[in-house]
């Protein structure tokens, strides 16, 4: 039972992968249809097309299809900023240019230094 699952499970994971090769199947499944009805050069034989022309075409709008969507779930993603940079305030005054810094201690970690009077032996009587 569990074979079955993980063989389900894999499927299911790889099929995004396989769909051009359905494509290219059914292409050469239903090659003299795709020929005779659906290509764009069926009125001139001399290009030899036979609906290569119909499979391009489908190859392209999946592509086309999977790049929207990763660039859709890539933009859609949060960002977690894990880095704070101490920021820069600039602010003309006459001629010179003067540059304050602008802490943000609330986003920088607290460091304090550890007490001296607990760190004494204790005495042996």
């Amino acid at each position: 039972m569990r074979t079955v699952i993980a063989y389900v499970l894999l499927f299911a994971v790889m099929l995004p992968m396989l769909s051009p090769w359905g494509t290219i199947a059914y292409f050469h499944i239903n090659r003299s249809y795709i020929a005779k009805v659906l290509c764009e050069n069926r009125d001139r034989p001399k290009l030899n097309c036979n609906g290569k022309c119909y499979l391009a075409k489908k190859l392209k709008e999946q592509q086309d299809k999977r790049d929207k969507e990763t660039t859709e779930r890539i933009e859609n993603m949060p960002v977690n900023q894990l880095f704070f940079m101490p920021a820069y305030r600039l602010s003309l005054a006459g001629t010179r240019v003067i540059r304050l810094r602008v802490d943000y201690y609330y986003l920088l970690p607290i460091y304090t230094t550890p007490t001296t009077d607990i760190l004494q032996p204790p005495q042996l009587g």
